[in-house]
């Protein structure tokens, strides 16, 4: 339980892996990227508790190497942007009507155009299992405790749906082992149908049960605020949020850059006055929350000084971070930038050690 308590604000985890893919996404280095993953995939290591949520992380890393070979595909059927002179091999090309310029199926597959799908591909990967790494290192329903009032609901809605997920694929291994044991086939349309049957009810009663106690806890009720005060409530979600999305397409165009950035200050700041007044129909409070303290803000700022970095070496050096593949060149390690990433290690020295399987290491519902 001491442990528990002494474990790093799951907000904290969540900054510090989004700070390592907002670095991912200014850069095509790959080298760079490798070390992104690398720096998230020690810290995963060093620190993920051994529970069923913390187990995600294998999925996202699946997740980006699939994407990764999707992106290759796609450059080898539909061709890439990218001229090339070093041809790798020539795919029947299917003719296309003129309404579809633009647009090949086959041709030339060039090795230009294979790096080029590969820095692509690698940039959304990386970013995939940073995310991945934040899955794997937060306790959602830790989380949810520090969601604001507004966001009670929704944070409820996906909790559950995290927690119901490994419960159906511990269930469905237990029914297709059971189904062996008696000689009965698991495989094939009769062994979906046989085995899927009986999770769905288990799952369904899991949903009422789970309905039931939370009707019981008062789940759902709001206090009575003025409709004064929900007009402004939804103005200032809905302007913050519009502001947060001009802003971004700002701050990623060249045009936009000067507006960009008090643009999407402004949308934050008005989405959080949103949240902050929605949060008054919430009756709700919280049992021992977790606190933002020191550890909570290094690993927050690892994570924040890496993507500040990488955005300010990729205006000063634009070519080590984004390296050409027009002519064929080996992409270099920048050195500065490099010791930027490693930054991202600070929360496995940091943080507390996760808690042995054996002991417990969940506070009380």
């Amino acid at each position: 339980m001491a442990r528990e308590r002494a474990a790093v604000h799951p907000g904290a985890w969540w900054v510090w892996a989004l700070g390592l893919g907002t670095a991912a996404t200014r850069t095509t280095n790959p080298l760079l990227l490798a070390l992104l993953v690398a720096v998230s995939a020690y810290v995963v290591t060093a620190r993920r508790p051994d529970a069923p949520w913390a187990r995600s992380y294998g999925a996202f890393v699946k997740l980006a190497l699939t994407v990764l070979v999707a992106r290759f595909v796609f450059a080898v059927v539909l061709g890439s942007p990218i001229p090339g002179t070093h041809v790798v091999l020539t795919l029947p090309e299917v003719p296309l009507p003129d309404w579809a310029q633009g647009i090949r199926l086959g041709g030339r597959v060039t090795a230009e155009g294979l790096l080029f799908a590969l820095y692509d591909g690698l940039k959304l990967a990386a970013l995939l299992i940073c995310v991945g790494a934040a899955n794997a290192l937060a306790n959602p329903s830790r989380l949810l405790k520090s969601l604001p009032g507004a966001l009670y609901e929704a944070g409820v809605a996906v909790v559950v749906a995290l927690t119901f997920a490994p419960n159906l694929i511990a269930d469905v291994h237990r029914l297709r082992a059971a189904r062996r044991l008696r000689g009965r086939p698991d495989r094939g349309v009769r062994g979906l149908l046989h085995v899927g049957l009986p999770v769905l009810e288990g799952a369904l009663e899991r949903s009422v049960a789970l309905a039931a106690a939370m009707d019981s806890r008062g789940y759902g009720r709001t206090a009575r605020v003025p409709a004064a005060v929900r007009r402004t409530t939804a103005a200032l979600t809905l302007g913050g949020l519009l502001g947060v999305c001009a802003g971004t397409y700002g701050l990623l165009t060249a045009a936009g850059g000067t507006y960009g950035l008090p643009l999407l200050a402004a949308g934050l700041a008005a989405a959080l006055g949103g949240l902050w007044l929605g949060g008054r129909r919430s009756v709700r409070t919280r049992y021992r929350p977790d606190r933002w303290d020191a550890r909570a803000w290094l690993v927050a700022g690892s994570g924040a000084a890496v993507a500040g970095l990488l955005a300010l070496a990729s205006v000063r050096d634009a070519a080590a971070l984004h390296p050409g593949v027009v002519p064929l060149t080996a992409p270099v390690l920048p050195l500065w930038p490099a010791a930027a990433c490693l930054l991202g290690l600070l929360p496995a020295f940091v943080t507390p050690a996760p808690a042995p399987a054996d002991s417990p290491s969940e506070e009380p519902a």
